[in-house]
């Protein structure tokens, strides 16, 4: 086994949309499992937009990257290593080992991974974090109710996908917003969307908003908010009384520019946000999934079958070459991503 890995380490701090120059791809020491710890080769590593958050030195629900570290990413691999009687080489784990080539960590941070449940890719997206994000924040916050309508932005993607979905299994309306005709296809005829509109084609929240409204003839009843910036702006007028709001993520705004640039002040105000909140009674519920990560038998019990089944759908979009992942991640970021994004690494 070679005494090194790689990994790539946050160069700087980005001003604005991530540039080449905050990544730096170097080597670095293999390290070795101490007790209890397990050595693992990546294969495949995610990449998610709360990355984003992770490069800046802002507090946040967690601790941002320093300078010179590795990279924040879930990951899947073969153990190499271990020295915990819970894995032994040649088994498959999750576990959070950054952009890197390999990584080491104690047993009880690794989920081990069935390869006969599917592709080990799937541990990434359909039934990882992202899946488990969207089941939990729809079926536990968005409270699904036949006959009642959903709206959610980023439908295409791990999150949006699975949102669409439960939605659908609850016998929902549902009514996707994705950027670009491909995506909006593939929402409808891969996820079942019974609507999706390309926000690309509106350049402001109120035509975004008329075109909402024909699509949601009954108004809107959960909006599951991934995206802010013009479709919070779109939609919040539309929204029924006692509608649900699960809040997981905020893309447009995490970039300048974005989604974001065609919402006015007023539209997205907070005495414009609260007054619908409160005249229409709605629940607006955040959440950080990793606060929830004691359901996921919950969520693979229930999901799991439907996905090996083929009943629920997934896309995945994987860059090859843990080098191309900074390329990778800043075109996902702008919606340059089809499906769940993963990098092969080994």
């Amino acid at each position: 086994m070679s005494d090194q890995m790689h990994h790539i380490a946050l160069a700087s701090r980005p001003d604005g949309a991530p540039q080449p120059e905050n990544f730096r791809y170097e080597a670095k020491q293999m390290p070795e499992p101490a007790d209890g710890e397990v050595l693992v080769k990546v294969h495949y590593m995610s990449l998610d937009p709360y990355m984003r958050g992770r490069m800046d030195d802002a507090k946040s629900y967690a601790a941002p990257v320093p300078i010179g570290g590795t990279m924040e990413a879930g990951g899947v691999g073969e153990v190499i290593a271990s020295k915990s009687d819970r894995f032994k080489p040649g088994d498959f784990a999750f576990g959070m080992f950054g952009w890197a080539t390999h990584g080491c960590l104690p047993a009880n941070q690794l989920r081990k991974i069935d390869p006969s449940h599917g592709p080990i890719t799937t541990s990434l997206g359909v039934l990882g974090m992202p899946g488990l994000t969207g089941w939990y924040g729809m079926t536990e916050l968005g409270r699904p109710q036949k006959g009642q309508t959903l709206v959610v932005a980023a439908a295409t993607g791990p999150v949006g996908s699975m949102v669409g979905q439960v939605a659908k299994m609850h016998g929902m309306r549902t009514v996707g917003i994705a950027g670009g005709a491909e995506k909006c296809k593939l929402a409808v005829e891969k996820f079942g969307f019974d609507a999706c509109l390309d926000h690309r084609e509106y350049e402001s929240a109120s035509d975004l908003r008329k075109a909402l409204g024909d699509a949601c003839p009954q108004g809107i009843d959960v909006y599951f908010e991934n995206v802010g910036g013009k479709v919070l702006a779109a939609v919040m007028p539309l929204m029924n009384p006692h509608g649900r709001i699960p809040i997981c993520g905020m893309i447009s705004w995490y970039n300048a520019g974005g989604l974001g640039s065609g919402a006015t002040d007023a539209e997205i105000s907070a005495p414009g946000l609260w007054r619908n909140i409160l005249v229409k009674f709605l629940s607006v519920n955040g959440f950080i999934i990793s606060n929830h990560f004691n359901r996921m038998p919950d969520f693979l019990a229930e999901i799991g079958p439907k996905v090996s089944s083929g009943e629920f759908a997934y896309v995945e979009d994987i860059a090859e070459g843990l080098e191309n992942a900074p390329a990778a991640f800043m075109s996902m970021l702008k919606g340059g991503n089809m499906g769940k994004q993963i990098v092969k690494v080994a």
